[in-house]
């Protein structure tokens, strides 16, 4: 992504990158929201403010094991994501008060990005149709 990557480098090398988010049913209102990419989560989370702000609901809730060990409980929907001219559908949590605001593998993979962990610069995910 030449001359268009707009990531930020924060310190400790963790990697943060500014897109839209907006409900699948009214893909034109949208919220700009900078989120720190973890390569290593599996879904996006987003603060539930906005979420409701955009009209998405929750369709299910999931459990997630936190690093020690707890159990916590989350609400699950779908959102649109827009990144420069890309656009992608994916899975994401409600985030509560204390959650982090995370990109996760499902939503860069939506967008066909991939996230090189070494350069720590996002990639075009190769589209292989089989």
């Amino acid at each position: 992504m030449e001359g268009g990557n707009h990531l930020k480098e924060e310190f400790m090398g963790l990697t943060v990158l500014e897109l839209e988010v907006a409900n699948p049913a009214n893909p034109q209102k949208t919220e700009k929201i900078e989120f720190l990419i973890d390569s290593g989560a599996i879904y996006s989370v987003v603060p539930i403010s906005i979420l409701k702000k955009l009209g998405i609901k929750p369709i299910s809730e999931e459990e997630f094991r936190l690093a020690n060990g707890q159990k916590i409980i989350r609400k699950k929907g779908i959102a649109f994501f827009k990144y420069l001219d890309k656009v992608g559908g994916a899975d994401v949590i409600f985030g509560e008060k204390g959650d982090s605001i995370l990109l996760g593998a499902f939503t860069l993979e939506s967008l066909g990005l991939v996230l090189d962990p070494l350069k720590r610069e996002l990639k075009p995910l190769p589209m292989i149709l089989a």
